[in-house]
C-alpha cells in the first residue's frame, strides 16, 4: 500500500490536518486517518483532483495563431474557426498523438487528474475514413497510456453543416459521421480504451443542434444510457438564431421540450440563455460545462453565474481549445467575468465556505458527473485522483482554511502544483511530469515538421 501524510487536506467533511492517506494497489484510496504520525510521503497540502471536463486537444498545437487582425472587418468565433479549419487539415495521426500527449502532460502539471476529451477529429483530409475508423481515438488513449493521465472519451457525432441539413464544408469532413458510421466509430474508441487501466470510461457527444438531426440526438441518448452524454449548447448568438430559425425555438427552450436532460448530461457553454432558460435548465441537474478561459479568448459572452448558482445548477470547468491550460486561471476567470456583469465581488461565496472553496469544490463535484468516474473527493473507495500543493512560497504561506484555496486561485500562478496522482498513479513529482523532458522533445520535433507543411 501507498501511503501519503499532509498537513493539511480537503476530505469529504472538510479539512483535517495531519492526514495519512492509503492508496490500495487498484488506485483507490483504501484510508483516511486524521491526526496520524507522519507517515510515507510528506505533503504540505493534499486535494482532491479535478477532471478537466472539456478538451479539443489538437487545438493546443495553434494556440497564439488566431491573434492578428483577419480580411474580415470584425474577428469573431466564426473567423477564428475558419483558421482552426485550415490548421487541422495538416495534422497527421502521428501529430494527434504527440499533442495529446503534451496537452495531457500540460493537465497533470496543472493539478487535472482527468481528460475528458471531446474527440471530433476522425477522418483523414477530406474526409475519408482511415483503414481503422477508430485510428485517431486509439491515437489520444495511447497519448494517455504515455501520459499517465485518467481519460473519459467522448466521441463525436458530427453529421451536418447546420440545421438546414446543408453538407458539412471543406474544413468539417474530418469530423463527418452518419449515425450508422458513428456507431461503429464509438465501438471501435471504446474497444481502443481496453489497453488502458480500468478507470479508463467512454462517453457520447453529439456536437450540438446544428450538426446533429434530432433523431441521430435521440440515438445518441440511447447508445451508452448509462455514461456521460456532452453536447454543445447555446454558445454563440448566431448558432441562438440559427436553431430559433430552423425550430421555431431558441436552443434551450427547444432542447426542453424534446428531451429530458438528467444528471448524465454536460451541456458545454451555455453562454446565451435567458433568465428563465437558466433556471429551468439548472433545474434539471445537467452540468453546465464551462471554458472560462477559451469562452473569453473567442468572445463567446458571459454565463449566468448568479442565476444559475440561485437555482441549484451544477458547473464543471474544461480547457476547450487550450490555448492556455491552467486549472486555477479557469476558476477565477469565471468569478472575475461574474464579478463584472454583477458590479459586486466574492460572488460565489456563501455564509459558510469562501469563493475559492465554493468553485473548487463544485469543479471537483461537476468534474467526477462529466467524466462518468468516481472522483471528486477524498474518500475511501475513490479513485486517488489526488493533487498536492507546495505551501513554501509567498502566496501560500500562513494560510489556513478556506484561505489556502482562495490563495491559490485568486493570488497563485502556474508552479504551485508538486505532486499529482491519478487514480493511484503518481504522474507529476516535485512540479514536473514523470516523462516531462521527452514528451516537450517530440512536441518540438512535430510543430517543427508540422510549420513546414502549414
Amino acid at each position: 500500500m501507498t501511503v501519503l501524510w499532509a498537513e493539511r487536506a480537503l476530505l469529504s467533511n472538510g479539512w483535517a490536518e495531519n492526514v495519512r492517506i492509503g492508496l490500495d494497489g487498484t488506485g483507490r484510496i483504501a484510508a483516511i486517518t486524521p491526526g496520524a504520525v507522519p507517515e510515507g510521503q510528506r505533503l504540505d497540502l493534499l486535494l482532491p483532483a479535478v477532471a478537466n471536463v472539456h478538451s479539443h486537444i489538437f487545438q493546443r498545437a495553434m494556440a497564439g495563431l488566431s491573434e492578428a487582425r483577419g480580411p474580415q472587418p470584425r474577428d469573431t468565433f466564426w473567423t477564428w474557426r475558419q483558421i482552426m479549419y485550415r490548421f487541422l487539415d495538416h495534422l497527421t495521426p502521428d501529430d494527434v498523438e504527440v499533442i495529446a500527449a503534451l496537452v495531457q502532460m500540460e493537465m497533470l502539471e496543472a493539478g487535472y487528474a482527468t481528460n475528458v476529451e471531446f474527440h471530433y477529429l476522425h477522418h483523414q483530409p477530406g474526409g475519408t475514413p482511415y483503414t481503422n475508423p477508430a485510428e485517431m481515438s486509439e491515437r489520444i488513449a495511447a497519448a494517455a497510456a504515455r501520459s499517465g493521465i485518467g481519460l473519459t472519451l467522448l466521441p463525436v457525432h458530427y453529421q451536418f453543416g447546420g440545421c438546414d441539413h446543408r453538407p458539412l464544408g471543406p474544413g468539417q469532413q474530418r469530423f463527418g459521421t452518419t449515425p450508422e458510421a458513428f456507431v461503429l466509430l464509438l465501438d471501435g474508441a471504446e474497444v481502443a480504451l481496453k489497453g488502458l487501466p480500468p478507470d479508463a470510461g467512454i462517453g457520447v457527444a453529439p456536437h450540438s443542434l446544428r450538426a446533429v438531426s434530432p433523431e441521430a440526438l435521440e440515438l445518441c441518448t440511447k447508445l451508452r444510457p448509462d455514461r456521460p452524454l456532452h453536447l454543445h449548447l447555446a454558445e454563440q448568438l448566431p448558432e441562438v438564431e440559427e436553431v430559433q430559425a430552423a425550430y421555431g425555438r431558441r436552443p434551450v427552450e427547444w432542447l426542453l421540450e424534446h428531451f429530458t436532460p438528467d444528471q448524465c448530461w454536460t451541456l458545454i457553454h451555455l453562454t446565451h440563455m435567458t433568465e428563465d432558460e437558466t433556471r429551468a435548465l439548472a433545474a434539471t441537474g445537467a452540468l453546465a460545462g464551462l471554458c472560462p478561459i477559451t469562452e473569453s479568448s473567442l468572445g463567446d459572452g458571459i454565463f449566468h453565474g448568479v442565476t444559475w448558482q440561485q437555482a441549484g445548477g451544477r458547473i464543471g470547468f474544461g480547457s476547450d481549445s487550450n490555448i492556455r491550460i491552467s486549472l486555477f486561471e479557469e476558476l477565477r476567470t469565471l468569478e472575475y467575468s461574474q464579478r463584472l456583469r454583477e458590479h459586486a465581488r466574492a460572488i460565489y461565496a456563501t455564509p459558510d465556505r469562501s469563493t475559492g472553496r465554493v468553485l473548487y469544490e463544485a469543479a471537483l463535484t461537476g468534474g467526477a458527473t462529466a467524466a462518468g468516474r468516481d472522483t471528486g473527493a477524498i474518500a475511501e473507495g475513490m479513485y486517488a485522483d489526488l493533487c498536492a500543493i507546495s505551501c513554501r512560497n509567498p502566496v501560500m504561506v500562513g494560510r489556513e482554511g478556506d484561505a489556502l484555496l482562495d490563495s491559490l486561485i485568486f493570488a497563485g500562478g502556474d508552479g504551485l502544483v508538486s505532486d499529482v496522482w491519478s487514480a493511484g498513479r503518481h504522474v507529476v513529482q516535485g512540479g514536473r511530469h514523470m516523462d516531462h523532458d521527452r514528451i516537450v522533445s517530440d512536441y518540438l520535433a512535430c510543430i517543427g515538421k508540422l510549420q513546414e507543411r502549414l
